[in-house]
């Protein structure tokens, strides 16, 4: 790399060994200790135990548990990963203490009641994950990735400082908890100001449309701190939300408008990832349209949907960024692929799995059973079934009878298991103000509901593909900022 000073090593890095720094080791057990910790907080609030508070200051619910034990586990792997990505690093002290911090601050911010300390942590949250974004100081484009997540974060943060201007100066309230009554007594004029702020705030955190631009320049970061991000830093949107149901939902243009902004980067998300060449942009923008998901999902009055997401998308996310060297295809560049015809079995199939997993899904949580917001969170859940079973069949390096086979007994599963996630959290929030009321359904949510209709049929038939001047426009949108991209091999080859 440009700039790169130290000595040059050939040849497999080092693993750790006792003469090296302590850091990694000490922070990595302690982080693990803070997981066992946290279970424990999550099975006292399971039993109704928990519910600790310092008034004004901080509360322990059901939200903060799950978070926590979230949270903690992920950064768990991350640390034990990165003892062995960092080793050889002169950086490693420094990545390990703000991954380490980065995880208390999040813990803090699940748990804060006040809403001073809670606009701290969101910042310093920002700061800290710019900091890893640049972690590397002789890397330019990294400096600059990291400059442009840094104005955006702060960018974020000013949003939400306006919000919670808006909620003090007009109520008089000065905690989280206190906006359930407080916002009552407020026109709404005033409100819908406060849940726009927020809102924006939540998109740009998230890397939603257009705010990716800081997600997909962000692929500077060491690998395990981009793991970190798309598993957990992105969803502070999804937590600020929940966090706020009380403000976002006192007026249904509000929803919709988070109904909107979900979708619309749900979709592009989606079809950004078409025509991304690797393997960590693709990931990039698989993370913009989840995100989208998520905060649709509460827009629709799913917080706790949009909370079990944010989890099993971290899981999901993480492991993927962890193993994204393997996913490096090493083979001939004759290999014949997929034409992505699957045939009138396949069809078949591919249907009756979708309809199957929307009928589980509608039995085991209750939605999509009455005219109400859960008839789109069903058909999203058939349509994303559709697709997934749709890649698979496809596939025709992988014999017949296992492609039809497995679809059905892999997906079914796979839902059980979702159904029961969300479940899970719906109890757990259920104390929460104004996070169990699903939306009425209006014309809007039919136009979004054709909206994935189309472009899911667009996807899977290639039709899109057709249109250059759509092709062009997704790959402008998809681009990392200038500067954040390496051009020339002096740039990074440092032998």
């Amino acid at each position: 790399m440009t700039g790169h000073d130290g000595t040059t090593t050939v040849g497999q890095l080092p693993a750790p060994t006792q003469g090296q720094s302590r850091v990694p080791a000490a922070l990595t057990r302690l982080v693990w200790l803070l997981w066992i910790a946290t279970l424990g907080v999550l099975a006292l609030e399971l039993r109704g135990g928990g519910g600790w508070e310092l008034s004004g200051v901080v509360a322990v619910d059901g939200l903060t548990a799950v978070m926590w034990v979230t949270v903690t586990f992920f950064s768990g792997i991350v640390h034990s990963y990165s003892r062995r990505y960092m080793a050889g690093s002169r950086t490693i002290d420094g990545f390990f203490a703000r991954v380490f911090a980065f995880t208390l601050v999040v813990m803090l911010l699940v748990a804060a009641d006040s809403l001073l300390l809670f606009a701290v942590a969101w910042l310093v949250m920002g700061l800290v994950m710019a900091d890893l974004i640049g972690l590397n100081e002789g890397w330019s484009q990294a400096q600059a990735a990291a400059s442009l997540a840094r104005r955006s974060f702060l960018a974020s943060t000013g949003s939400l400082a306006v919000a919670f201007g808006t909620l003090w100066w007009h109520t008089g309230t000065t905690t989280v908890s206190g906006t359930a009554s407080a916002v009552g007594a407020a026109s709404t004029t005033v409100v819908l100001a406060a849940a726009g702020a927020l809102v924006l705030a939540a998109m740009i955190q998230s890397a939603l449309v257009p705010f990716q631009g800081w997600l997909l320049s962000s692929m500077t970061a060491p690998t395990p701190a981009s793991a970190l991000m798309h598993a957990g830093f992105v969803n502070a949107g999804g937590i600020l939300l929940v966090r706020f149901a009380p403000v976002v939902t006192v007026d249904p243009a509000a929803m919709l408008a988070i109904v909107l902004v979900g979708a619309t980067s749900a979709l592009l998300g989606k079809l950004l990832k078409t025509v991304q060449p690797d393997v960590k942009g693709k990931l990039g923008c698989s993370t913009v349209g989840q995100m989208g998901f998520m905060i649709m999902q509460a827009g629709l009055g799913f917080f706790g949907a949009a909370i079990a997401h944010l989890i099993l998308h971290g899981f999901y996310k993480a492991y993927q960024f962890l193993t994204a060297g393997s996913r490096v295809d090493h083979e001939s560049p004759t290999k014949q692929r997929s034409d992505g015809s699957v045939g009138a079995l396949g069809v078949a199939v591919i249907g009756l799995t979708a309809l199957a997993g929307g009928a589980l899904f509608a039995a085991l949580t209750g939605k999509g059973a009455k005219l109400d917001s859960g008839l789109l969170l069903t058909m999203l859940v058939v349509l994303t079934v559709m697709h997934a079973a749709r890649e698979v069949v496809a596939e025709a390096a992988v014999p017949a009878v296992i492609r039809y086979g497995a679809v059905p007994a892999v997906a079914l599963p796979a839902l059980a298991v979702y159904a029961a996630v969300f479940r899970a959290i719906e109890g757990l929030l259920a104390g929460l103000p104004a996070v169990g009321q699903p939306a009425e359904l209006t014309a809007i949510h039919g136009l979004v509901a054709a909206a994935f209709l189309v472009t899911y049929l667009a996807i899977g038939t290639g039709v899109y593909r057709r249109s250059t001047r759509l092709y062009v426009a997704l790959l402008n949108a998809a681009q990392p900022a200038a500067d954040t991209l390496l051009t020339a091999p002096e740039e990074y080859n440092e032998y």
